[in-house]
C-alpha cells in the first residue's frame, strides 16, 4: 500500500515537472518571437526610411528644382542692377522672385558678362537669361517664354549735339553694348537690319555696359548711343538734363526669358506662373514701380 502511494506521489511530481518544463519552453519561445517581431518592425522602419530618402534623392536628381538661377546684366536698369543698398534688383529680378515664391524655389541672382551669356546658359551655370533679352531673330537659338515687354532700340544724344535724325549720325562716333540687340541690329543687313545706317558712322564702339558708355557720351568721346528705350528712359531720368532720345527709333522688338534650347518643361512652368502673376496684379504693380507700364505686354483680363 505504501509502495502504491509512494508511486502515485512520484508520478504526480514527475508530471508537475514536465508541465513546468513545457511552460518554460513556451515562454522562452514566446519571448524569442516577441524579440524577433520587434527586430522585424525596426528593420521595416529602417527600410521605409531608406526608401523615403532614396525617393527624395531620386526626386532631386530628376530635376525637382530647389533653386532657380537667373543670369542677368547687373548694369541694365530698370530690368537688373545694383541699388544704393548694394542689392541686386529690377523689374525682371523682382518678377523672377515672384515666380520662385509661387514654386517654392530659392532665387539665385547671378550677374554675368553679357557677351558670355550663351556659355553660362549652355553650361548650366544659369537656368535662364532674364534681363531685357530680345527674342526677335533669335527664336532658333533659345527656348523663349511668352514675350512680356514691347521694346524699341533708340538713339540717345546730348541735347546740344545738333543731331535730330538718324541721317544726322553720318560721320559720327556711336556707342553700343557688346553682344546686345542694338549691336546685332546695326550689324545686320537682313530685312529690318540697320547695317546700312551703321556704315555711315565714323565708328561703332562697343562697351561692356551702358554706364561706361554714358560716361563716354558725357565726356564727348561718343556722339550718340544706341540703346533699348527702357534703359534709355531710366538713364535719362537718373542722370538729369543734358540728353535726349531721337524721335526716330531704330526698330521695335520684344523681350522674353531665354531658356536653353529644348527646355520646354521649365519654360512652361514659368509661363504658367507669369499668367498667374499677371492676373493677380503683380506684373502691373512691378511695371508701375519701374515706370514701364506702357511697355509691358502682359495684361490682366
Amino acid at each position: 500500500m505504501k509502495k502504491k502511494v509512494l508511486s502515485m506521489i512520484l508520478a504526480a511530481a514527475m508530471g508537475a515537472s514536465l508541465l513546468a518544463g513545457c511552460g518554460s519552453s513556451n515562454d522562452t519561445k514566446s519571448e524569442d518571437n516577441t524579440k524577433k517581431d520587434a527586430a522585424d518592425d525596426a528593420q521595416a522602419d529602417s527600410d521605409e526610411a531608406d526608401g523615403d530618402q532614396a525617393a527624395a534623392d531620386d526626386q532631386e536628381q530628376s530635376g525637382d528644382k530647389k533653386t532657380f538661377t537667373v543670369g542677368f546684366d547687373a548694369e541694365y536698369p530698370p530690368y537688373g542692377y545694383m541699388d544704393e543698398n548694394g542689392e541686386y534688383t529690377g523689374f525682371d529680378l523682382e518678377l523672377a522672385q515672384a515666380v520662385c515664391e509661387l514654386e517654392g524655389w530659392e532665387l539665385v541672382k547671378k550677374p554675368i558678362s553679357w557677351d558670355a551669356k550663351d556659355m553660362e546658359l549652355e553650361s548650366g551655370a544659369v537656368d535662364c537669361l532674364w534681363n531685357g533679352f530680345t527674342m526677335n531673330g533669335r527664336e532658333g537659338e533659345y527656348t523663349f517664354s511668352v514675350p512680356y515687354v514691347d521694346n524699341s532700340q533708340v538713339i540717345v544724344v546730348a541735347e546740344n549735339s545738333g543731331i535730330e535724325t538718324l541721317a544726322d549720325l553720318a560721320g559720327k562716333t556711336v556707342g553700343v553694348q557688346a553682344a546686345s540687340a542694338a549691336l546685332t541690329l546695326l550689324e545686320s543687313d537682313e530685312e529690318g537690319g540697320q547695317k546700312a545706317l551703321a556704315d555711315t558712322f565714323a565708328s561703332l564702339n562697343q562697351f561692356a555696359d551702358y554706364n561706361t558708355a554714358f560716361t563716354e557720351l558725357q565726356a564727348g568721346a561718343l556722339d550718340a548711343l544706341a540703346i533699348d528705350v527702357g534703359v534709355a528712359n531710366y538713364q535719362l531720368k537718373t542722370r538729369g538734363e543734358g540728353y535726349k532720345i531721337l524721335d526716330e527709333a531704330l526698330n521695335t522688338e520684344q523681350y522674353a526669358i531665354a531658356f536653353k534650347l529644348g527646355n520646354e518643361e521649365l519654360r512652361d512652368i514659368v509661363d504658367a506662373d507669369l499668367e498667374k502673376l499677371t492676373q493677380d496684379g503683380t506684373v502691373a504693380e512691378l511695371a508701375e514701380k519701374y515706370e514701364i507700364s506702357d511697355m509691358v505686354t502682359l495684361k490682366a483680363e
